[in-house]
């Protein structure tokens, strides 16, 4: 009996055959393709531990808060003098400025007509050859000399005032030892008159507290001064229309007294480390200058869409929180320092415990870590003591501390 032969059978099972080839083929493919994957997403690279630092930062804008004595005279519309310079402290009951009398300019005038007369009264004169007098041109000439290299506004004005006093002293030597003494006498007679109606007619503001002075009065010292932060908040700092950077406006009217041994920065945030931050923690405020200032967290309020009002307690008056009453600052919220080692290499095994792949001598280990500090990319690590491994049940003979300049591997695979 012959055997018939199925030809379209055996076809298909050839066919049959080709296709598992080609599955085979394609999965061989692709597992080649998905272990370069692996290669790319997780490579075996390793990372040498070093000591570094991690900051957690945030650069905002923020209100100048200041406990500030606003000193006005009845005379403020004759405008002010200032005695005490911008800036420079006061003492208590020190006189700040004064207000100007209202013939002032003219007896100002006729000080200055009997000064130029009675120089001309000394120079018209025979040199009188006196040690007091020698000393006195050479000390003038010192002073005259200093006045050319010297910038500092308050300082010329002292040494203007010194020069001064020492020319009154030099013409009153000169009218006692001279034949125009008389009348030089008389010249510095009706000079020390005007001088003490000048003196009589002026309003002298003194301070009531120690403390910084300035002229730089923008009208909310009563309103953002330190005494009660529960009546800040974002909406009335907003109803302010205070500008960034805009610098305060010198009065003619006006001074105050500063506080400057406590000034505030008050700032609404919506950060993580904003909402997290608690009352008395530290933190470094940097200006736009570049000052550094320790700070500390003095109040916290909500506020709406998960923001929060931060007022930062400084210990140090700069003349930039004196010039401004908004101003651009950076918040350094923490700064930690240690071992230095990527976020992609940290692993956490079954019993929550960080950890790291150490490679050393071929050998890959495992090594048990204590995360201090983290930031989006690095972690501050370090090993735990022996207390602390007593505590979680790990054999300390057995545990790998970590250490510098160990390499570890920068994206390890947890198995």
């Amino acid at each position: 009996m012959s055997q018939i032969i199925d030809f379209n059978n055996l076809k298909n099972k050839k066919i049959s055959k080709k296709h598992i080839i080609y599955f085979i083929f394609a999965i061989i493919i692709l597992y080649i393709f998905y272990s370069i994957f692996l290669l790319v997403k997780t490579p075996t690279d390793t990372v040498t531990i070093k000591s570094g630092t991690l900051t957690l930062e945030e650069s905002t804008n923020g209100y100048i808060i200041r406990e500030e004595t606003v000193l006005k005279g009845e005379n403020y519309k004759n405008n002010l003098t200032p005695i005490v310079s911008e800036g420079e402290r006061a003492a208590n009951g020190q006189t700040v400025f004064r207000y100007s009398s209202d013939d002032e300019d003219e007896t100002k005038s006729k000080i200055e007509e009997l000064n130029i007369k009675i120089q001309e009264a000394m120079q018209s004169q025979p040199p009188i050859f006196s040690t007091d007098i020698k000393n006195l041109d050479k000390q003038i000439d010192e002073k005259i000399l200093d006045l050319h290299i010297i910038t500092d506004m308050h300082t010329i004005s002292e040494y203007k005032k010194e020069i001064e006093e020492m020319v009154n002293k030099k013409a009153k030597i000169s009218g006692e030892a001279s034949p125009k003494g008389s009348y030089i006498k008389e010249l510095i007679k009706q000079k020390e008159q005007y001088e003490e109606k000048l003196k009589n007619g002026s309003e002298y503001i003194t301070a009531p507290v120690s403390g910084v002075v300035s002229y730089r009065v923008d009208g909310l010292e009563s309103i953002l001064n330190g005494s009660d932060f529960s009546n800040i908040t974002e909406k009335k700092l907003e109803e302010l229309g205070v500008k960034t950077g805009k610098i305060i406006s010198t009065s003619q009217e006006e001074g105050k007294i500063i506080n400057n041994f406590n000034c505030y920065l008050g700032a609404v945030l919506n950060s993580d480390a904003a909402n997290n931050a608690k009352i008395g923690d530290s933190v470094t405020i940097t200006l736009s200058k570049g000052n550094e200032i320790d700070a500390k967290v003095k109040h916290i309020s909500k506020e709406e869409n998960n923001k929060v009002l931060v007022i930062f307690e400084l210990k140090t008056l700069t003349e930039e929180l004196i010039q401004y009453r908004k101003i651009s600052f950076n918040i350094t919220w923490w700064s930690y320092s240690g071992l230095k080692v990527p976020n992609s290499s940290i692993l956490e095994d079954e019993n929550g415990l960080k950890y790291v792949e150490r490679v050393k001598a071929g050998e890959i280990q495992k090594v048990i870590i204590k995360v201090l500090k983290q930031n989006d990319q690095y972690s501050i690590v370090k090993y735990y003591n022996d207390e602390e491994l007593n505590s979680l049940g790990i054999d300390s003979k057995n545990y790998k501390k970590i250490t510098q300049f160990d390499n570890i591997l920068v994206y390890p695979s947890k198995m």
